[in-house]
């Protein structure tokens, strides 16, 4: 997500924003049977980086991420 959030903005606010930007990639997922592990990975790194491999593989259906 490339989200930009004025300054000083919430954490719970930047959280509910991640949280709802992989609610709508798992839709699409679910819509065009891309497998993701967005809700099995804690926050961190590696739930950023399967981020950037889920938003790649929806490109490459031809989705505008």
């Amino acid at each position: 997500m490339r989200a930009s959030f004025e300054p000083g903005a919430s954490a719970i606010k930047k959280i509910g924003a991640r949280q709802a930007y992989d609610a709508l990639l798992v839709q699409a997922c679910t819509a065009l049977g891309v497998e993701h592990r967005l809700f099995l990975l804690p926050e961190g790194m590696d739930r950023e980086i399967e981020r950037l491999r889920v938003e790649q593989c929806l490109r490459h259906h031809g989705l505008s991420v």
